[in-house]
Formats: structure tokens, C-alpha cells, sequence
């Protein structure tokens, strides 16, 4: 009786560390995070920054699979059709729950209707960058060159319809000025054009633009931040220049498929809020200029609605319609 009742105790130990709902033969199946993204990409190192942590501490193997394609889509695709069973997460962003569909015509998924919002990972701060040859040094120079100059300078973008793109929309909207966009197959392109002086004005995220601001080649104008960055100390914020609907930041977070329980869903909710609180997990993200947060899924549920609808009137005010 005592080695029966021994044995039953470490099932129920056991049993604890799994996801709600799950059996122990389920034990050996991993937790798949799917980028929608390629390799390399602020997105996919996020997630892979964040697999040792929740495999430790959710006691379950956790990996990434890269599912790239048409702006994010096809991941989100993916991850909306899968099992509700929290062996499915999608690494959900600003572009794939905000922009992709607002700018869209047709969309593989319902951002809202397939996923269960799980939370908030990292905040990125966004950063306005002219090429130093621009005859321009702050702000003010900035809004006063390009009234002067009307459809002569231009703005690059990975592409129609990318974060990238809207956040110039923005800019233009909020400014009243106007700036010729130019559309490239991806961000490294794009920045690089914009270092060598082909294109004038970048929407850039500040850990891929920061080198070039550094090294002199890139001017910071402002940032998307709640205040000055310690990396950018003497670059103001867009809400010190009063453009408050620009000083929101891009962000990245996860979703599970819709109909996951909302058990599971709290404890991977927990075991990201835990592993966010290390130090370790912490720096290894600024390190790549991205800043832990961490939110509750209703929350971060809101959050994606809001962001819809932000980026729903930027499409309407640009008139940007994508098959």
C-alpha cells in the first residue's frame, strides 16, 4: 500500500508540471512557437531567446519553426488552423495583428476570431532616421525642409503595406507634410539604401538603424518611446514633439489558436511572466534593443483591437488596398 500510495503522489507531482488538460504521454510533445518570419529577425530571436526559459520552467521541450512568407501570413495561417490543444503558439506583431489586416483585402485569418491572445513579450522602440547628407538636424529643420520641398524627399520601406510604410503614412498625417514613399523586398535593402544616401527618410526600429546612427551615417530625428533612450539620450521622443499617436512603439507577443483552453493559456501567460523577470532573459532582449513586458491576455486582447483600429484609419488616410 505504501509503495502504491508512493507512486501515485509522483504521478500527481508530475502531472503538476504539464499544461492543463494535457496527459503524460503528451509529456514528449513539443511546445512549437512559430515566427512568421525568416531566421535572424528581431521576431524570431525573441523567440528564441524565450525557448530555454519556458521549456525550464513549464517542464516541457519548446522550439521555434520559421514559417515566413507574405508579410507573416502564412504563420499566422498556420497557427490559427492548428490544434487548440497549448502545444501551438504563434509569435504574434505589430505587423500581424495590426497592419496585415488593415491593408488586406484578403487574409488567411481573422486576427481577432482565430486566436486566443495569450500576452505581450517585448516592446521595440521605433526611430526616425534621415540620411546625414539631409540638410537637417532636429525636428523642427526636418518639418521645415520637407514644407519647403513638398514630393521631393523620400521614404524608404520594406515594402507596401509593412509597419515601415504606415509609420510614414503617419508621419505625414500628423505633420501635414508630404514625402514621396519607396518600396523595397525587405528591410535590409531598405536601410542599406538609406545609408548610401539613394533614399532620405527610414521608420526603422532603433536596434537595426542604431549602429548607423553611431557611426555617424544615420541622424536620429525622434523615437517611439514613453522617454529618451539611454542609447539615444539627445533625441526626443514623439511625445515631447506633440505627435502622441506616433509614440507608439511595435511590439511582439504570442497567441495560441482559438479554443485553447483558458487554463493553459494562464499558465504559459504565467510561466512568460516569470521568465521575463530574470535579469538574464531581460538583458539578453535589451540587447537587441527590445524591452520585456509582459501583460495579461485580455489585456494584450485589447491592445490588438486598438491597434487594428489605429492602423484601419492610417490604411484609409494613405488609401493603401493590397490583394
Amino acid at each position: 500500500m505504501k509503495k502504491r500510495q508512493l507512486l501515485q503522489n509522483l504521478a500527481i507531482l508530475s502531472s503538476a508540471s504539464l499544461l492543463p488538460g494535457l496527459s503524460w504521454s503528451q509529456q514528449t510533445k513539443p511546445l512549437r512557437l512559430v515566427v512568421p518570419f525568416p531566421p535572424g529577425g528581431a521576431t524570431d530571436i525573441t523567440a528564441r531567446v524565450m525557448t530555454e526559459p519556458l521549456s525550464r520552467i513549464l517542464g516541457q521541450s519548446v522550439i521555434v519553426e520559421n514559417r515566413a512568407g507574405a508579410g507573416g501570413s502564412i504563420g499566422m495561417s498556420e497557427v490559427a488552423k492548428s490544434a487548440p490543444d497549448g502545444f501551438t503558439l504563434g509569435v504574434a506583431t505589430l505587423s500581424t495583428h495590426g497592419v496585415n489586416p488593415s491593408v488586406y483585402k484578403k487574409l488567411p485569418y481573422d486576427p481577432i476570431k482565430d486566436f486566443a491572445p495569450v500576452t505581450e513579450l517585448v516592446k521595440a522602440p521605433g526611430v526616425l532616421v534621415v540620411n546625414a547628407a539631409l540638410p537637417v538636424t532636429n525636428y523642427a529643420e526636418l518639418i521645415k525642409y520637407l514644407k519647403a520641398n513638398p514630393g521631393k524627399v523620400t521614404f524608404a520601406s520594406p515594402g507596401n503595406g509593412t509597419i515601415g510604410h504606415m509609420w510614414g503614412e503617419l508621419f505625414k498625417s500628423t505633420t501635414n507634410t508630404f514625402m514621396v514613399h519607396i518600396p523595397y523586398r525587405g528591410a535590409g535593402p531598405a536601410l542599406n539604401d538609406v545609408v548610401a544616401g539613394q533614399v532620405n527618410m527610414y521608420f526603422d526600429q532603433v536596434a537595426s538603424s542604431l549602429p548607423f546612427i553611431q557611426s555617424g551615417k544615420l541622424r536620429a530625428i525622434a523615437v517611439s518611446w514613453g522617454k529618451r533612450l539611454d542609447v539615444l539620450p539627445n533625441v526626443p521622443t514623439y511625445g515631447e514633439l506633440a505627435l502622441f499617436s506616433n509614440n507608439d512603439p511595435s511590439w511582439f507577443g504570442l497567441v495560441a489558436p482559438a479554443g485553447t483552453p483558458a487554463a493553459t493559456v494562464k499558465r504559459i501567460n504565467d510561466a512568460v511572466a516569470q521568465a521575463l523577470k530574470e535579469p538574464a532573459i531581460r538583458d539578453k532582449l535589451a540587447a537587441q534593443g527590445l524591452f520585456a513586458t509582459g501583460t495579461a491576455p485580455d489585456d494584450f486582447g485589447i491592445q490588438i483591437k486598438k491597434e487594428i483600429d489605429k492602423m484601419q484609419r492610417i490604411a484609409k488616410f494613405a488609401k493603401i488596398s493590397l490583394d
